[in-house]
């Protein structure tokens, strides 16, 4: 722990102010010289003569106006620089400081005109600035592949990450929304901005928190405040129409293709967007750094949408419409490790999985503000889905690990003919079970938010009214089709016993939602506002579920119709009805102090809950009450030491009800071996979220500093208790409250830039501790007990770039260290360990060719599945030509090209470790054709 605080000290004492307390200031406003509107984010530098050494350097502010410090006299001169602009430049020479501050005036900068005759210096664009809280990345200062999107650049910021999952981590904060010049891009899908933004139209990446609507509209903190990136593109390529066409094509049937064609005028914005691809929604990085992001079995995907946005000086309507379809073939193999008090039990599986879905989802937002003291925002939003699927499993349990025994245990799942190795695997065998599932599902839902908001005067009273109302229903057809076999277990003529399964399952729910809100917020003395807010919110749920016996019908299946008379074998006791109501009150008060240096929220909320359960199983019913109130603090805490510095606190917490399946005290055995029991006695869990951040940056060398602390303390988490039969290797769960499970993370980043600003730098470390508390089963007592497993971790990034007008040169490394605990099992613990090392080139050649390379070894060491122990040496390949003026692209990439790249995922908890390996295409070569369509104004783009 000692290492952490002083690598943390030493971020923290690189951070410098070169700004000279005596020095007169150089003021001046940027802004474009076709519109007259000032320039947010231009570099204006102060360059020391004759070797143009930089002296001290700024970035313009919202309006384009910027102070620049002057402390030495001599002879300088003023160079004024933004991507997209000619930049300008003037010399100034002082015998003497002047007594007082100098005035430039409106420096216009010149979208396409003839250079003024001075000397022009032009200057890299920063990679990277700082501003409170919001952190700006230039586009232009990381090289992509021409053509790429923006998922590609994403990959490349400093401090980001992307996990095996998609989701994506910038500073050690998750993005939620994606935003294009202020406004939701298909109300803020991340999957559809990362995939079709096109990098080339960008100019810079904002990272910010964004406030919810409540908050904006009456400065009452609800908590539900997102992370978001908001893309800015470049001046004069977001006016009249653009878009890009991308095709491709490649080796082992792969295929890409998308389109987007997009009219901005003012304040006005259309976007179409159409994909169809099946390399799981993959597009080529030649970056160095190590990609853990798995393609899990064969995705063929196809997605159409249109997106919109007007704005005027009293309405802004926005929304989107968008369809997506997939079609999935994963394949996986599986092995499972399950730890009970006295010893392990084994697993090993295969599963087919195909699955074909559609979905449309339309969601709106209109904000009308009839006078400076109103505002009513209206949001619906609605979707429909509909899904196929056809799984095949063939599983196994054994009471001794079968991969100590054979080679390919997944071979050995049922017997087979080798009869002296059957009998071997016979003294481990507990029982094998195959089984056919098919599935379709029809799935509807609608919500719709009205926001009043009322500023009483200007010193900031206002009342607002929230109101609004959900829809949820689904339909559901299930067929079960299994033969299980018990080792352990012998029938009435000394055989194993067998279990034949045929189950026909209709499944239907209904859910209805209603809210109503009041806030008011009262001055109380200058800066220093008394905020109250009252929230009812009332839930149904209906659920309906009917279970047949089909196991005299042979031939049977889940795409023919319903055989006749087929309701003559409902099984009584897996029929039931359920109602679910949930009352909440949701009552908060608020102090909030703001002031020049800092904000100060500190309130309480108080949450009354009743649920009411009704259910019928069979002939029985029962109905099950409960009520609960939760309370808790909420503190929000903002320093600012100045514009790119500051530190923020922020605590709150959260409750989460238990869904309703999980509260009927049925038994599902649909699954012989996984037979699941509801719990009504289950407590809603809440959870206490902390988060302590600072950053700060410095201009003039380009460096920041970004500290993240979090921690979540669930109370009441939910937890599966097993009973576990150990002549059937069946399980019963039924899900418990317990306590004990939370988890913590530090992340601290670094970037700098050197002198001369073509070398950048980046470090960032993270530690991170999960404390997981489950259930496991005690064999001696035939109870339950619990299991605590403790995971820390280390991780540290370390990069460099290069860059110049010919080539940009990357280096990465990464290393990750974790350390299980495991309470009861102490002999389970590993400390495996990751690490990475890569190079990646980029060269832009005469005749407008690019040549993109990258390399990187990603290394698992310390597991004890030896197969998890692993190099891979990853290397993508990217040979492109621009013809046409640069508006046409020809390109061939090449993926994984030594075919090293595996897909294999783990996952951990207290009484389950697993692994599982999924088919899919990783090494190929794709060829790609794009073009780039941009009209200005009425007149193509020259």
């Amino acid at each position: 722990m000692k290492n952490i605080y002083l690598i943390l000290f030493f971020f923290l004492s690189l951070h410098v102010n070169v700004l000279s307390q005596n020095a007169v200031t150089i003021k001046g406003v940027v802004s474009d010289s076709s519109t007259s509107i000032g320039i947010e984010y231009a570099t204006v530098q102060l360059l020391a003569m004759p070797d143009s050494s930089l002296v001290a350097g700024v970035v313009t502010k919202k309006d384009g106006s910027f102070s620049l410090p002057f402390s030495k006299a001599g002879s300088y001169c003023v160079v004024v620089s933004y991507i997209g602009y000619n930049s300008f430049s003037k010399n100034i020479y002082y015998k003497s400081l002047p007594k007082n501050d100098i005035h430039f005036g409106n420096l216009k900068l010149s979208f396409d005109a003839i250079m003024l005759d001075e000397a022009v210096v032009t200057a890299e664009a920063p990679p990277v600035k700082m501003e409170e809280d919001t952190v700006v990345y230039n586009a232009s200062a990381y090289k992509v592949t021409e053509g790429a999107v923006l998922e590609e650049l994403i990959e490349k910021l400093p401090g980001a990450e992307v996990d095996d999952d998609g989701k994506i981590k910038i500073n050690g904060r998750e993005l939620k929304k994606i935003m294009v010049d202020g406004k939701e891009f298909f109300g803020g899908d991340l999957k559809t901005g990362l995939q079709n933004l096109p990098v080339e139209l960008i100019d810079q990446l904002k990272t910010y928190s964004k406030e919810s609507d409540m908050e904006r509209m009456t400065g009452i903190d609800d908590g539900d405040d997102e992370v978001v990136l908001d893309i800015k593109f470049k001046k004069g390529k977001n006016k009249g129409w653009f878009g890009n066409l991308d095709v491709a094509g490649g080796t082992e049937e792969r295929y890409s293709s998308k389109a987007m064609l997009n009219r901005f005028i003012e304040n006005t914005q259309h976007s179409v967007v159409m994909s169809a691809n099946n390399v799981g929604d993959r597009n080529f990085s030649n970056s160095s750094r190590a990609n853990w992001k798995q393609n899990n079995g064969l995705l063929s995907s196809n997605n159409a949408g249109y997106n919109m946005a007007v704005k005027n000086e009293k309405l802004e309507i926005g929304g989107s419409i968008q369809w997506r379809g997939n079609d999935k073939d994963v394949r996986g193999i599986n092995s499972t490790e399950r730890f009970y008090s006295s010893k392990s039990t084994f697993s090993n599986s295969k599963n087919i999985n195909k699955s074909t879905s559609g979905n449309i989802k339309t969601d709106w937002r209109l904000e009308w503000k009839p006078n400076k003291f109103t505002t009513i925002l209206f949001r619906p939003s609605f979707s429909y889905s509909s899904d196929s699927n056809d799984q095949n499993n063939i599983s196994g349990s054994f009471n001794k690990n079968l991969e100590t025994l054979v080679d390919n245990p997944s071979d050995h799942i049922l017997p087979g003919d080798d009869e002296e190795l059957e009998q071997t695997l016979r003294e481990i065998r507990i029982n094998a079970s195959t089984v056919d599932n098919s599935s379709m599902n029809k799935r509807l839902n609608g919500s719709a938010s009205l926001m009043f908001n009322r500023k009483i005067g200007n010193n900031g009273r206002n009342i607002g009214l929230r109101f609004g109302a959900g829809i949820s229903d689904s339909d559901n057809s299930r067929f079960r089709d299994s033969e299980t076999t018990y080792y352990r277990l012998k029938d009435i003529y000394g055989r194993d016993s067998v279990a034949y399964r045929r189950q026909y399952i209709s499944t239907e729910t209904e859910s209805r939602n209603y809210s109503a809100q009041i806030t008011y917020s009262e001055p109380v003395v200058q800066s220093v506002f008394l905020q109250f807010s009252y929230q009812f919110l009332y839930k149904n749920s209906f659920s309906g579920k009917s279970t047949y016996d089909f196991i005299d019908y042979d031939d049977w299946s889940l795409e023919q119709e319903l055989p006749q008379g087929y309701e003559s074998y409902m099984i009584d006791s897996l029929g039931k009805d359920a109602d679910y109501k949930y009352f909440n009150h949701d009552v908060s008060m608020t102090v909030r102090v703001t002031k020049k240096k800092y904000k100060l929220s500190v309130g309480i909320t108080m949450q009354p809950q009743k649920s009411v359960l009704s259910y019928r199983l069979g002939e029985a019913y029962m109905d099950t009450t409960r009520q609960v109130f939760n309370f808790a603090p909420k503190i929000d805490f903002k320093y600012r030491f100045s514009k790119v510095s500051q530190l923020q606190f922020k605590y709150y917490g959260k409750s989460s009800q238990p869904d309703m399946e999980s509260m009927l005290p049925i038994e599902d055995n649909s699954n012989p071996l996984n037979i699941r029991v509801g719990n009504p006695g289950l407590l809603p869990s809440f959870s206490h979220n902390i988060r302590l951040g600072m950053n700060t940056y410095n201009n003039d060398h380009q460096r920041s500093v970004i500290i993240n602390a979090n921690a979540s303390i669930i109370q009441n988490s939910i937890s599966n208790s097993t009973m576990y039969n150990e002549e059937t290797g069946g399980r019963i769960t039924m899900p418990k409250n317990i306590n004990g499970n939370w988890n913590g993370n530090l992340s601290a980043g670094f970037n700098t830039a050197l002198k001369n600003k073509k070398f950048t730098i980046h470090a960032n470390t993270s530690f991170r501790y999960r404390n997981s508390v489950g259930y496991i089963y005690e064999s001696s007592s035939k109870s339950t007990m619990k299991n605590t497993l403790s995971e820390t971790g280390i991780t540290g990034h370390l990069s460099g770039v290069f860059r110049n007008d010919l080539m940009e040169l990357s280096a990465n490394s990464s290393i990750g260290y974790t350390f299980e605990k495991n309470k009861i099992y102490p002999e389970k613990n590993q400390e495996p360990y990751t690490y990475s090392y890569g190079l990646s080139a980029t060269f832009n050649l005469p005749w407008s060719i690019s040549v993109m390379s990258g390399i990187v070894n990603q290394c698992r060491r310390g597991y004890d599945d030896d197969y998890f122990n692993r190099d891979e040496l990853l290397w993508n390949a990217r040979l492109s030509k621009s013809f046409y003026k640069g508006r046409a692209i020809f390109s061939i990439e090449a993926y994984d090209m030594l075919a090293q790249k595996s897909n294999i995922s783990r996952s951990l908890n207290s009484n389950v470790r697993s692994i599982t390996e999924y088919n899919g295409v990783n090494s190929y070569v794709m060829a790609h054709f794009i073009y780039r369509y941009n009209v200005m104004g009425g007149k193509k783009k020259k």
